[in-house]
């Protein structure tokens, strides 16, 4: 979800439920364009962090230190020294904008009381940290806007301080049912109409409502219902009525491990994925970014490996392209072998200084004609097709090893990037680097000592209680499959796709069908396939699968199975923290 007005709704009013009346204690400034702010009230003490970053604004309670430069800013030293010590009056959200202003009351330097405004905007690129007074001149902004940046309003001290209204979007807690009726009847898709005339409303936001209301967000306006468009606003309102009253219970919604949203309600439209609740918007928030910042920072780490991984994938690639091409050109040996053996039965016929010679071919028992050299006899030229056969026999032989062998290769390097996908963490990403290493895909490092980490299988429950085991890598597969497995236990695997090894364990009991279908969709889901609507996997009792001699890690061979087509899944299993 987009840090929205509804959001930042959600932020304000956890201010104001703690801190009105509070008071500030101390102001750092870690990063160029982002504060943390010390609130102390009469029962506790919190970090308010807020930062204008273009590419991530964001505000929210946070229990992470960060640390500060030197020397302090000199936007940071105006703040301290006029609200160093300021009282919270009144945290708002002026027309539901990204905007939070917090209304303060300090001494001035004669001992009088004042009033300041501290003025976060959460607006993308346009995002800001800007100090006023009570009149709205502007004292200093985190960031200077010149005309010559923005010729809607310029952000500089002792300008007057003013919201720029460019969208002519509605205030969602003030629309009337009139007002409403004509967004209605705009030319669009609902979805559209509603995301696109509502100040702070999200395309996410717009989609639940309208899930609620029984009604497809692609729907063109022109094609709703008087009765339709009623259940719009009625369902609309209905949401805002918890937005007014601060009805806030906060879900971060989950892919397997990864976070892919957040809300500040539950949301129909998110029933089918996996999602933890929060007591606090703030601490949905700072437990979402953290975790979506080190998804992808893993990716980033993961850059180097994937980058060699698919050079030497693409090279094989065309490596097996140009050995089929030549394997195809083998394919007229036998001619050659059948114009030698004819020659040589035949070649007391053929006069001297012919360049062909036609007979029967008693292979097939119609008429055959032989190119010939009539430089030679027919006893050298049988010689020199005999000779081509055994050289293009020999080219066979030679490029169906390479071929067997190139084809692993792309098999194993496209399970390799199947398993960088699925690091989570830096260990992860070391376990990977270390089989490449021991494959010799990468230069091993003699000098020093080996690297320590620690790597361990996912761990699942299904919704019956038996666990599911998961490798993230093809060392992991081996070792999950051939030592930690037992014989009994159930082993699944993505048919003929680089994916993960899975094993369903029994332990002494009798495995149901919705296990079998559970852990089906997850080896469905940890494969390369994850994004297809049907994978179909392989499963077998775990005694059954073999792993032959000096192959890749990985690599296995099994030659009785059952199968099924099934969605890639792990929304039904819990995930464990061994």
């Amino acid at each position: 979800m987009a840090f929205d007005g509804i959001t930042v709704a959600s932020i304000v009013s956890e201010i104001k439920d703690n801190f009105i009346n509070g008071r500030i204690t101390k102001i750092t400034q870690p990063e160029k364009d982002a504060l943390v702010i010390t609130l102390k009230n009469t029962k506790e003490q919190r970090m308010l962090l807020m930062s204008a970053s273009a590419s991530l604004p964001l505000i929210y309670f946070t229990e992470n230190k960060k640390n500060n430069p030197i020397t302090a800013p000199a936007f940071l030293m105006l703040l301290r020294k006029h609200i160093g010590n300021a009282r919270i009056i009144d945290v708002t959200q002026p027309e539901f904008e990204r905007i939070i202003d917090f209304k303060l009351e300090h001494l001035n330097e004669m001992g009088d009381l004042c009033v300041k405004h501290l003025i976060i905007e959460l607006m993308g690129k346009y995002s800001n940290i800007i100090f006023t007074d009570d009149n709205n001149i502007i004292l200093d902004a985190i960031k200077h806007v010149p005309s010559s940046v923005s010729s809607v309003r310029e952000v500089l001290p002792g300008r007057t301080y003013f919201i720029p209204n460019t969208m002519d979007k509605i205030n969602p807690l003030t629309v009337t049912d009139d007002s409403f009726k004509e967004i209605l009847k705009k030319p669009s898709s609902v979805v559209k109409a509603l995301s696109s005339s509502f100040t702070g409303v999200s395309n996410v936001a717009a989609i639940e409502i309208l899930i609620r209301a029984s009604v497809d967000p692609d729907r063109i306006t022109d094609s709703l219902t008087d009765i339709e468009r009623i259940h719009i606003i009625n369902t609309f309102n209905n949401y805002f009525d918890d937005v007014k009253n601060s009805a806030f219970t906060p879900y971060v919604y989950y892919e397997g491990n990864k976070p892919v949203e957040y809300t500040c309600f539950d949301y129909v439209s998110l029933k089918d994925r996996n999602k933890r609740m929060y007591e606090s918007i703030s601490k949905e928030l700072e437990d979402f970014y953290l975790e979506k910042e080190k998804y992808l920072r893993n990716r980033q780490k993961s850059s180097e490996l994937r980058a060699l991984a698919t050079q030497v994938l693409e090279r094989n690639v065309k490596k097996l392209d140009l050995q089929l091409k030549q394997l195809n050109d083998t394919e007229s040996r036998d001619k050659y072998k059948i114009y030698g053996e004819l020659l040589h039965t035949y070649g007391y016929n053929i006069e001297p200084g012919s360049k062909e010679f036609t007979c029967l071919n008693y292979y097939t028992n119609e008429d055959i004609t032989i190119p010939l050299d009539n430089t030679k006899t027919a006893m050298e030229n049988a010689q020199k097709y005999f000779d081509r056969y055994g050289k293009l026999k020999r080219t066979k032989e030679a490029l169906d090893v390479q071929i067997v062998e190139t084809k692993t290769d792309i098999d194993y390097l496209e399970s390799v990037l199947s398993c960088l996908d699925m690091a989570e963490t830096e260990d992860d990403l070391k376990a990977i680097k270390d089989e490449l290493s021991a494959e010799g895909y990468i230069k091993k490092h003699v000098k020093g000592k080996k690297e320590k980490y620690k790597s361990a299988p996912l761990h699942f429950v299904t919704s019956e209680g038996f666990d599911i085991y998961i490798g993230k890598n093809n060392t992991q597969n081996d070792e999950l499959t051939f030592k930690f497995a037992g014989n009994n236990d159930y082993w699944f695997h993505a048919k003929k796709i680089p994916g993960s090894h899975v094993i369903l364990r029994a332990n002494g009991k009798e495995l149901t069908d919705k296990s079998y279908t559970e852990a089906a969709a997850a080896a469905a889901y940890y494969s390369k396939a994850r994004d297809t609507d049907k994978v179909e996997v392989d499963y077998l009792i775990k005694s059954k699968v073999k792993k032959p001699n000096g192959a890749k890690p990985g690599f296995v061979v099994y030659y009785t199975n059952y199968s099924m087509a099934i969605t890639p899944s792990v929304e039904s299993l819990t995930l464990v923290k061994d």
